[in-house]
């Protein structure tokens, strides 16, 4: 079945791409993945892996013909032609891929690196609470949970947050919760940092 983009959508605060397909599968991609993923030959002709991108961001996302997009990096990489097939096979592979960078990384002395050039995890721990409805609904008040690094935002946390189970399903469904981030109400697209102190209130109980 020919692949066809549904969705492409740019989250620059959060640093990741939404992509969407024909198919029914969509994936949010960090920007710093795509980055140092690149099928760009300047990439690719290199054993050595790309790094020091943690913080990299996507300024444009640009079509090219009816077939692939050209994502332009603010470290200055235009080069990157990426077709509905690549962006597929990114999205889907992503936890193998980015575990093998990792490991590469660390193979070559390198890492991923901040703002102040520190070595940056894979992952944030961060403390979840939920109130009213959801603590019957998912037999919890609290937890700490580990997320992986392709959560970067509240849009991400929710769809992971539905994926654990039929519970879990329910209670996020149509992102009909408030969300509190350090006791402050925010939306969607906020970025979520690690020990975060996140809570979710069902908009029905108000």
């Amino acid at each position: 079945m020919k692949l066809i983009p549904t969705v492409i959508k740019l989250h620059q605060k959060s640093r990741f791409l939404e992509i969407g397909f024909s198919d029914g599968t969509s994936f949010n991609c960090p920007c710093e993945y795509l980055r140092v993923f690149s099928p760009s030959a300047e990439v690719r002709a290199t054993d050595e892996p790309v790094d020091g991108k943690a913080m990299v961001n996507i300024t444009a996302v640009e079509p090219m013909g009816s077939y692939s997009v050209c994502l332009v990096f603010d470290d200055g990489h235009n080069t990157g032609i990426y077709s509905w097939e690549t962006l597929h096979d990114l999205g889907s592979h992503y936890e193998k891929n980015w575990d093998n960078y990792l490991s590469r990384l660390k193979e070559y002395g390198l890492n991923r690196g901040d703002e102040n050039g520190a070595l940056l995890t894979q992952a944030k721990t961060v403390q979840l609470h939920y109130r009213g409805s959801l603590v019957d609904t998912l037999n919890t008040s609290a937890e700490t949970v580990t997320l992986p690094i392709s959560i970067t935002n509240v849009s991400t946390l929710l769809q992971w947050l539905r994926a654990k189970g039929e519970n879990w399903s329910t209670a996020f469904a149509d992102d009909d919760v408030q969300v509190m981030i350090n006791k402050r109400i925010v939306d969607l697209e906020e970025p979520i940092e690690s020990d975060n102190e996140i809570t979710f209130m069902p908009l029905d109980d108000y």
